[in-house]
């Protein structure tokens, strides 16, 4: 069976950065389990994976408007430490939930803290970065009406209702 639309995916992964440092590895873990066509994973590597099947080995760089997209200036921000209202203590690398320009919810990040500003980033961490994968294929099964209904797998490894 291929990777195709409403497919089960299981992967083992190892992802690196341009510089080979590893950012995130399955390795030790579970595999990752996802729903081809459901946006599930980052869109360059989706469509690297179609038509693979179990077994299949392959490695794909994949540039930043086909993963987490290009780092906007725009989502950067300087707020008053006021605009934080129940929060003890601010601290750099604490994430909180915020409406974006678009009025959808993100999640913006504090980069800085300068007296009573705020630097806040809403931009993904690797947003702007071209990201290679390692990957191999280790199962493919038909997605369930639920899960294609759900948009997500369920079960070991999936989504838990």
């Amino acid at each position: 069976m291929t990777i195709a639309a409403n497919k089960a995916v299981s992967i083992e992964y190892t992802l690196t950065n341009d510089a080979g440092e590893v950012i995130d590895s399955s390795a030790g873990g579970a595999p990752l389990v996802y729903l081809q066509g459901a946006g599930n994973i980052i869109p360059g590597l989706e469509k690297a994976l179609e038509g693979k099947a179990v077994g299949d080995e392959l490695k794909v760089t994949v540039e930043p408007q086909d993963a987490y997209g290009e780092y906007s200036a725009e989502l950067v921000s300087t707020l008053s430490s006021s605009m934080f209202e129940g929060v003890d203590q601010l601290e750099v690398g604490m994430q909180f939930h915020a409406s974006a320009p678009d009025g959808q919810m993100q999640i913006v990040t504090i980069r800085d803290l300068d007296g009573d500003d705020v630097t806040v980033d809403g931009n993904h961490p690797l947003a702007g970065q071209r990201l290679t994968f390692e990957v191999k294929v280790v199962d493919v099964r038909d997605a369930s009406e639920e899960e294609v209904a759900h948009g997500h797998v369920h079960g070991e490894g999936g989504h838990q209702h």
